[in-house]
């Protein structure tokens, strides 16, 4: 029997590779815990184990001698198709998934578009994305005609890799990869500065000056030196066109590799046969260049999805589980990803949650700010609850876990936010069908160049031919949107403004028009009751009656009235619920009207200023009528100027009285404002102002801002309102910091500003080089430093994106501040 501690020392059990440092996935064999390098591993090697095949382990001589190996074996035991191993990774929606993978072998913006179009060509695939900077794809399918196992099994056959989504995998894969980026660089730079040294003596002999034998000394010294560097540091080149060509399609690597090829095989034929010219120095020096444009894109890439993937490592790789709470208070250290709801987990200061949960026990300040980019710690008590990823600030919590994986909030925010990079805007999809078509166009253009230089100078004909291959550069026009939509996405979501589609940032920027609710979005939503006005019967009997009519509602004012009912076991029936307008039913067998004095059919008493008043009816007239207050959001009125300052025009839309509606938008300073609107006032509005012209951004947070938002070209929700309104918005502000909407705008603006240039840059680029090239102005060395700074300069041009800076903000002047609220 195979000893199997021998045959992986420091290494995965199941597949071998390195385990990342900190991570901790065990494996329980035999009694004993088995290391292994992620949280895949840990659940294929366990299935296997748990199923009775454990002797795999003990009989099997070798490890894998390559991932493509490991992934072989999980292929042939399409272990990936049990729900046990997806339970970490992908999302269920009936016979619908939806997984995240981290894809290998990723280069440019060419394997994106070939994998994407590869997977969906498949049937039962009903969608499939990849963000270029993360290299992580998400998959949606029909389970039903589709396994997963074939999926990775696709991707493998185009020559690409795929494994389900991990952190620290992602993490260990964007090391190795920059690792192996910086041998072939080293490799090429190496060798590019000992055939320069061979080079430039033949360059600067005068005629005579160096012997037949002393030249061609020098050139099998350069073929040597040159060899490693096309075979090694230029090999990704060769795959990929490789690649390519079994897919009959031109991909940017074609020209590439047909330059360095052709250069290399010519310099042979000219070293060895003791005539013409030889490419050596040439060969090595845009290998050399090619390969650093590609490694420091590599890290700008890196850093542009630095905010998404920040996201992701917020959740702790262990939680402390408290099996027997409360009788007992034993304690034991599990991996995150094997809790379960239910569970009871103890959270201490510094920590962060391991899953969604609600507080049992214990208070204290918590930090979300990474998730809502809400700057200040929020006070969790007993009953409240927390989100996976957060921080906890003061003292000791014990949390029982509700959601975990896939269904936790922190999941759907990095899935709408995968979602919305992996959309592409107008813009981006126009420059990937240019550059599809772009590299057949230079192959032809190459032809013609070849052949009219054979006429013209053949000594020069061939150099030319390679200049015009390698100067070309579609990747610039692949990425001039990509890379821009990544870092303004990251940095919006850092601020606490989540985009959940891909049209949303562009759209956005050409907002003419921005419309406003008025209840939870200029206005904090918190509602008191302040004064009331008992007509018949108590207060106290009125509130019970008002609390259950309102029972299940998530309206703020149905909030606040149920908060000041007292304890009661009234129920109601036959609930009837009139949007904008309020709610009736049977309560003890009389019926009620409850909401505005229309509604209600009679005239309210005056409670005073800035108050909104709802009234109770029965069949006899009213009983009771209440008065509550809301207060304005922090930085309201410097949302408003900014907004102005922009160019934008300002539209107040709200339920609530002229009056009340009239005041806030004269103090606010916004011009066109109106009240007593019902949901299908507000959409007709909208539309009215659409049929004008306008770009219309709209912002609101209740159940009936649902169709609006629907309707507008833009939409925002805020985080605190209802799901129906989230469902339907373009964009969700997950904090309570209105200002984000003005930064939205501006780096929006800034964000579209960048892609035009990268795009004028990069079509720029290539009809200035190609001409230049074909005429013999550009050497072959020459178009690898102009395709390498191409691709880089659009790079670094789209990062600027995340410097853009909000101006000075005021302090809170208006936090407080008692304002008449809406009734939506």
């Amino acid at each position: 029997m195979t000893d199997t501690s021998a045959q992986n020392p420091g290494g995965c059990f199941h597949c071998g590779e390195n385990i990342p440092t900190g991570t901790h996935y065990p494996i329980m064999m035999d009694g004993r815990a088995e290391p292994a390098c992620c949280r895949g591993c840990q659940a294929v090697a366990q299935t296997i184990i748990d199923s009775g095949n454990a002797d795999y382990y003990r009989l099997r001589t070798d490890l894998p001698k390559t991932p493509e190996d490991a992934l072989a074996e999980l292929q042939k035991l399409e272990l990936y198709d049990l729900p046990e191993v997806q339970q970490s990774f992908v999302k269920n929606e009936g016979e619908v998934r939806e997984a995240s993978l981290i894809l290998e072998g990723i280069v440019c913006a060419a394997c994106i578009w070939l994998n994407e179009r590869h997977l969906r060509q498949l049937p039962g695939v009903l969608s499939a994305e990849i963000n270029f900077s993360t290299h992580r794809a998400r998959v949606r399918w029909d389970n039903s005609r589709l396994q997963l196992s074939q999926i990775l099994q696709a991707i493998q056959e185009i020559g690409y890799l795929a494994h389900p989504f991990d952190t620290s995998r992602q993490e260990e894969l964007f090391r190795k990869e920059r690792n192996t980026a910086i041998r072939r660089l080293a490799i090429a730079g190496l060798g590019m500065m000992q055939v320069m040294m061979y080079a430039v003596p033949v360059y600067l002999a005068g005629e005579g000056e160096m012997t037949r034998d002393i030249q061609a000394l020098m050139e099998f010294a350069s073929l040597i030196l040159t060899t490693p560097v096309v075979f090694y540091s230029a090999w990704p080149f060769f795959q990929g066109a490789w690649r390519d060509m079994k897919m009959k399609r031109a991909g940017m690597d074609v020209p590439v590799a047909l330059g360095v090829g052709a250069a290399y095989a010519a310099s042979i034929y000219a070293t060895f046969i003791g005539q013409g010219e030889v490419y050596f120095d040439s060969v090595t020096m845009f290998v050399f260049f090619l390969l650093t444009g590609r490694f420091l894109e590599m890290n700008a890439r890196k850093r542009s999805a630095e905010a998404a993937e920040s996201l992701i490592k917020l959740i702790p790789a262990a939680a402390l589980r408290l099996p027997g709470w409360p009788s007992e208070r034993q304690e034991e250290i599990v991996a995150a990803v094997k809790l379960s709801p239910g569970d009871v987990v103890m959270v201490g200061p510094g920590e962060s949650f391991p899953a969604d949960g609600s507080v049992l026990e214990g208070a204290s300040n918590v930090d979300e700010s990474l998730l809502t980019g809400e700057s200040r710690p929020v006070e969790k008590q007993v009953g409240a609850t927390v989100i996976g990823g957060s921080l906890n600030l003061a003292s000791p919590l014990v949390v029982r876990v509700e959601k975990i994986g896939a269904d936790t909030v922190l999941s759907g925010i990095v899935r709408l936010l995968d979602r919305a990079l992996a959309e592409k805007p107008r813009l981006a999809v126009v420059a990937d069908q240019v550059a599809s078509w772009f590299i057949l166009a230079v192959l032809i253009i190459a032809a013609g160049v070849a052949l009219a230089w054979y006429y013209i100078d053949p000594a020069r004909a061939f150099w030319i031919t390679v200049s015009v291959l390698v100067v070309t550069c579609p990747c610039a026009l692949g990425l001039a949107a990509p890379v821009a939509l990544t870092a303004a996405l990251g940095r919006l979501t850092r601020l606490g403004l989540l985009s959940t589609r891909g049209h949303a940032l562009e759209t956005l920027a050409r907002a003419t028009d921005f419309v406003f609710d008025k209840t939870g979005t200029l206005t904090t939503g918190e509602f008191r009751l302040r004064r009331s006005d008992i007509v018949r019967g108590t207060e106290s009997d009125a509130l019970a009656i008002i609390s259950a009519l309102e029972q299940g509602a998530t309206h703020p004012i149905a909030t606040a009235l149920r908060a000041a009912a007292p304890d009661h076991t009234l129920t109601a029936s036959q609930l009837l619920n009139h949007p904008g307008k309020g709610v009736e039913g049977d309560v003890a067998g009389r019926h009620y009207r409850l909401g505005t004095p229309e509604f209600i059919a009679h005239s309210a008493p005056d409670l005073g200023p800035g108050l909104t008043l709802v009234g109770l009816a029965d069949e006899a007239g009213p009983i009771a009528w209440f008065g509550l207050g809301d207060e304005l959001r922090p930085h309201a009125l410097t949302l408003v100027k900014e907004l102005r300052g922009m160019g934008v025009r300002l539209h107040l839309l709200s339920g609530d009285r002229e009056d009340n509606v009239a005041a806030l938008a004269a103090h606010l300073g916004i011009e066109h404002a109106q009240g007593g609107m019902l949901p299908e006032d507000k959409l007709a509005q909208v539309k009215a102002m659409q049929a004008q012209g306008a770009i219309v951004a709209m912002t609101g947070d209740g159940v009936n801002d649902a169709p609006v938002l629907a309707q507008a070209q833009v939409s925002i929700a805020i985080d605190q309102g209802a799901e129906a309104a989230q469902a339907a918005a373009d964009m969700v502000l997950l904090s309570s910091e209105l200002l984000c909407l003005a930064d939205g705008v501006r780096i929006a603006r800034k964000t579209q500003k960048i892609i035009r240039q990268n795009l004028f840059w990069a079509a720029f680029y290539n009809f200035a080089a190609i001409p230049a090239a074909a005429l013999g102005l550009v050497t072959p060395w020459m178009a690898g430093i102009g395709m390498s700074l191409s691709s880089l300069l659009v790079v670094l041009n789209a990062m600027r994106v995340s410097a853009v800076r909000s101006p000075t903000r005021r302090k809170p002047e208006l936090a407080g501040q008692k304002v008449s609220p809406a009734t939506p």
